[in-house]
């Protein structure tokens, strides 16, 4: 008796239908992301929009995607490349706006801010996560309990704080309640340092290593992700940071460049506000946040990814 004929398909014949039907059911997905994409990058480009449309066809030329004259006259005013003249000849009421000087401002705030924040909380964090001292956990607990309170409630006494101390318009006045910790940060990083293995830092100590030692030289490096995702999300937050900096550095040496930005505006006749000069103003400060995203966003995904594993 010969043996049955196989009338089974060759392999790999239905690999390609497999494909399509995987790609198939993938489409709403892309779908939605695209569409999500769009509407969040849709705000950007329309402030983009504006900033290179003349200020007088602005009225007459908002319809299209594109304007129908682009310039980027609106760019120049803002950077004061032409004069006052030349400004009001473009469409803008000759307000004006020290754009480096303000950028300058807004550097030192949040480089002082990011840096100081970053070590003071990394030193904070370890210290609840491993020395032990009385009171440790009530303290720890009152900071958690921090995480509660709207910051518009510190804000207030925070600034009779400041006035007390004749810090108007100085960095420090600017600084001094975001410089040293924050609630959230120490408990960002506390919970990275328990996931550290004590082996580690007991191997260290064996060695003859101090607590300093150990802690600088052992436990930073091995929590380089969480320290990067806390210092860019630190400085992106203190860089668009607005009503405190307005309210305490309103002067022209320290005033920050969200502040300097509203302050534009107001300048302007209420009659016909400076919309193409405020967009110009606001494409330009929003270039040193989209840098750091550009060149870091690839460690920030990495810092993040690494976050969620457990060591």
């Amino acid at each position: 008796m010969s043996a049955p004929v196989s009338m089974s398909a060759p392999v790999g014949v239905g690999a390609p239908a497999s494909v399509g039907r995987r790609r198939l059911r993938r489409l709403p997905a892309w779908i939605c992301l695209i569409l999500a994409l769009g509407i969040s990058l849709f705000p950007l480009w329309w402030m983009l929009r504006t900033a290179i449309t003349p200020g007088p066809e602005l009225p007459s030329d908002n319809a299209g995607l594109l304007p129908r004259h682009p310039t980027l006259i609106n760019f120049e005013r803002v950077l004061g490349l032409v004069s006052r003249d030349e400004a009001r000849a473009a469409g803008g009421s000759g307000a004006n706006l020290s754009f480096f000087l303000y950028l300058r401002n807004s550097v030192v705030y949040t480089g002082l801010i990011t840096c100081a924040q970053t070590i003071f909380c990394a030193m904070a964090g370890y210290a609840f996560a491993r020395l032990r001292f009385r009171g440790r956990d009530a303290l720890f607990n009152v900071f958690v309990a921090a995480l509660m309170v709207p910051p518009i409630f510190t804000l207030l006494p925070n600034f009779a704080l400041v006035k007390q101390l004749g810090w108007l318009n100085t960095y420090q006045g600017l600084v001094a309640p975001s410089l040293l910790v924050t609630p959230f940060a120490v408990f960002f990083l506390r919970q990275f340092f328990l996931g550290i293995p004590r082996d580690v830092e007991q191997a260290a100590f064996i060695d003859g290593a101090g607590p300093w030692t150990i802690f600088w030289r052992v436990v930073l490096p091995m929590t380089k992700g969480p320290l990067f995702t806390l210092a860019l999300t630190t400085a992106v937050w203190t860089w668009n940071d607005y009503l405190w900096p307005l309210l305490v550095a309103p002067g022209e040496d320290t005033r920050v460049l969200t502040a300097a930005l509203g302050i534009f505006l107001k300048q302007s006749p209420n009659t016909s506000p400076d919309w193409t000069g405020l967009m110009a103003g606001s494409a330009l400060s929003v270039v040193p946040v989209l840098l750091l995203v550009v060149f870091f966003g690839r460690r920030l995904v990495d810092s993040i990814q690494f976050s969620g594993m457990k060591g």
